[in-house]
């Protein structure tokens, strides 16, 4: 039997973008690629590059602005996939908060600092018109929908399944960065460089494995969704369905990535250093296409 090798995944917020990575698992790919996968609650955010660094985790499922904010101070990170090359949230806003105007002086929920939703945040408010600094940004973790509801925050943009979650309850969002197909690196597939130079056969064995999983996920709907139901605790077969359906329209297939999503992520934030090389590396995807492996996995799954 093949000792297989130990891989962990960094989860900061379960998500339907972290699907592949889920079904992965559950069609033993990474096993078949010499991988035992472990997945791993972090924070994020913040704590991206002391937590690849330190080697506690080989790979983190974040967006490229976790590795623009990290290389900044510092480290040496670099997104080399992607989940997701648009923005999937909403902004839904607390009963009472029918403009704009309305949020001015209020508090703006997001997941942490440093994660996904305090870039976008900033831009969304910049769509209405609203300086970031006219608001008070709060960190209330994942779950952030029952903290508009209860008006706890003013306003927060929202995800699968919490945006379908939302709409289910009869809420509308103020500005819905998901309808306008925003580019953004919302949700990489991020290592260390350094790892990456010393193990790039692992990493390189983790994107085939997780590709296959989106292949397997697209074409097996109903084993996907029973596993997507599993993963995120979802009862409701409407919002089960909304979520898979804005999986399979929305992740790249191929888990490639794209020079728009970053380049608008440096036009937001802005950093010292905005040459993408030194945040992104799409060399392994450029390599499996050479090899033919995306051509082998359409003909497999007859997409």
């Amino acid at each position: 039997m093949v000792d297989l090798m130990t891989f962990k995944v960094g989860l900061a917020s379960p998500a339907n973008t972290f699907f592949a990575i889920w079904m992965a698992k559950a069609g033993g790919f990474y096993e078949r690629n010499g991988l035992a996968v472990e997945i791993v609650p972090v924070v994020g955010g913040k704590q991206s590059g002391p937590d690849l660094e330190s080697n506690r985790i080989q790979l983190m499922h974040i967006g490229m602005s976790s590795v623009v904010r990290a290389n900044g101070m510092g480290h040496r990170l670099v997104t080399i996939g992607s989940l997701s090359n648009i923005i999937r949230n909403s902004m839904f806003c607390a009963p009472g908060v029918n403009s704009p105007k309305d949020l001015i002086g209020g508090k703006i929920g997001i997941s942490s600092e440093g994660s996904e939703t305090d870039p976008t945040t900033t831009l969304a408010l910049r769509k209405l018109g609203i300086d970031r600094k006219d608001v008070q940004i709060v960190e209330i973790g994942v779950e952030r929908l029952s903290a508009v509801r209860e008006g706890r925050v003013s306003a927060s943009l929202m995800g699968e399944p919490y945006r379908s979650k939302a709409v289910a309850l009869g809420m509308k969002p103020m500005i819905d960065l998901y309808a306008d197909h925003t580019p953004w690196l919302y949700s990489g597939l991020v290592v260390a460089r350094e790892f990456l130079e010393k193990n790039r056969d692992q990493v390189k064995a983790f994107i085939r494995a997780t590709v296959e999983g989106n292949y397997y996920a697209i074409t097996n709907p109903e084993d996907a969704k029973k596993v997507l139901a599993a993963e995120l605790h979802l009862t409701d077969a409407s919002v089960i369905q909304q979520t898979y359906d804005n999986f399979k329209a929305e992740t790249p297939r191929n888990a490639e990535l794209t020079v728009s999503g970053a380049q608008n992520i440096i036009d937001v934030l802005e950093p010292k250093d905005r040459d993408l090389a030194s945040y992104m590396d799409n060399s392994i995807q450029e390599e499996l296409a050479a090899e033919g492996f995306f051509a082998t996995m359409a003909q497999r799954y007859h997409v």
